[in-house]
């Protein structure tokens, strides 16, 4: 039985990086006795796996990760086996089974929304409201794009489904998974490019609010959340 996990990711857990979250979430489920399957061989590990890696320091409602299980009790009570054992810093919300030949939730990634606000302290002295709104009404958004062996300049303003500025926060809605992948603080970035000025280091508190699945046909986005490809356990 394939079972999707969503999770929050707050407080003092933002600093912990992946590798360490997974591991952490592998100890979780031998301390809630979820009946989680193991792969085979000389070195069996849980059948687990992450829909998208988030960045240190930034905090997230939408976390996913899939799990195989061999049996299990009804979803109210896995979110409650799974919350006693949590550390502070991360909360169970959903857990739900997938149709028999759903795909993982890694592979299925397209997009995720985000919220981006200025820490206190670093808000800028001036009206930027109107700036952002010409930034985005370009034709074209370029970064220099940098990997271990060149660097080349990339249009991502076709990866920005949408946004919304409120109450000095700024809404996104980014491309996101293994084919394209934006992450917000690219976009600020090339703001700050934009109005010639340079943003200090840790000026921006990010949030990840949501991660979607495409079940559009062709070229046609149609976003779902990746727990709404799931059915609660009564």
């Amino acid at each position: 039985m394939n079972i999707r996990i969503k999770f929050r990711k707050y407080g003092s857990m933002k600093f912990i990086g992946h590798l360490d979250i997974m591991r952490y979430f592998q100890k979780a489920m031998r301390r809630a006795e979820i009946d989680i399957c193991y792969s085979e061989g000389y070195s069996p590990h849980q059948i687990m796996s992450f829909a998208a890696p988030l960045g240190v320091g930034i905090t997230s409602d939408g976390e996913y990760l899939d799990i195989e299980v061999h049996s299990v009790s009804n979803s109210k009570d896995s979110i409650e086996q799974l919350n006693q054992v949590m550390a502070e810093g991360i909360e169970v919300t959903e857990f739900v089974k997938l149709p028999e030949k759903a795909q993982n939730a890694m592979s299925i990634v397209a997009a995720a929304d985000y919220t981006v606000s200025f820490r206190k302290g670093y808000e800028l002295d001036f009206p930027w409201d109107d700036d952002f709104d010409s930034f985005m009404k370009q034709n074209s958004i370029k970064i220099l794009k940098k990997t271990k062996k060149s660097e080349k300049e990339v249009d991502i303003k076709p990866l920005i489904y949408s946004y919304q500025i409120n109450d000095d926060k700024i809404n996104f809605q980014l491309a996101a998974g293994s084919a394209n992948n934006l992450k917000p603080e690219l976009i600020m970035e090339a703001f700050g490019n934009y109005l010639n000025y340079e943003f200090a280091a840790f000026t921006f508190c990010i949030h990840r609010r949501e991660i979607y699945a495409n079940i559009g046909e062709d070229e046609k986005l149609s976003l779902v959340p990746l727990g709404d490809l799931g059915d609660n356990i009564e």
